[in-house]
């Protein structure tokens, strides 16, 4: 079990969370989506995270030669219109969680392109900050048009691989319980 907290101030985002082996696939079709909020099934279930090894988010760039982008990716983000062409060069190794299992987690204000009719794309980079001091730690991809999940980012959040966590501690104490890592340590 795992608990991620903000590197900042040392505040649990999540509650114990169970590692999964890989993201797992979710479908984005119309037919699949909640019928009142338009949302895409979370990609992770509640209760657990993935370790997402591919670049995403932002910063985005132009492909390289040779590029070709998966026709089925249903976990592709909206792209503002400006954006289309470009592919994620964002952090690798970020923290997919269930967006409920962060309860405590704020959107951060002025997402302008980069929110949709019904949330952010997830496509300015970190948009949610922690409850208790306000450092973005992670992004959310909410609108009805893509996928549903929140990246925790593997430098601004620490994992507290231990069944015991107290929140209240800040991850650079000298006093850490063993087996709290970086997140991209994980893997």
């Amino acid at each position: 079990m795992t608990v991620f907290s903000c590197a900042k101030c040392g505040t649990a985002l999540t509650p114990d969370l169970r590692a999964l082996d890989a993201v797992p696939g979710v479908s984005t079709r119309q037919e699949d989506r909640d019928r009142k909020t338009g949302l895409a099934p979370s990609t992770v279930p509640p209760g657990h995270y993935a370790i997402d090894p591919e670049p995403w988010g932002a910063p985005f760039v132009a492909p390289g030669p040779g590029y070709r982008r998966a026709e089925d990716d249903d976990r592709a983000l909206l792209m503002p219109p400006d954006m289309t062409d470009m592919v994620s060069a964002g952090p690798r190794d970020t923290v997919i969680v269930h967006p409920d299992d962060a309860p405590d987690l704020r959107l951060a204000d002025g997402l302008g392109m980069h929110h949709g009719c019904c949330g952010p794309l997830g496509t300015g980079g970190r948009n949610m900050a922690c409850g208790a001091c306000g450092a973005l730690v992670a992004t959310l991809a909410a609108d009805c048009m893509g996928p549903h999940e929140l990246h925790l980012d593997p430098v601004r959040v620490w994992a507290d691989l231990s069944s015991r966590h107290p929140s209240s501690r800040h991850p650079s104490s000298r006093h850490l319980p063993s087996g709290h890592l970086a997140p991209t340590r994980l893997t």
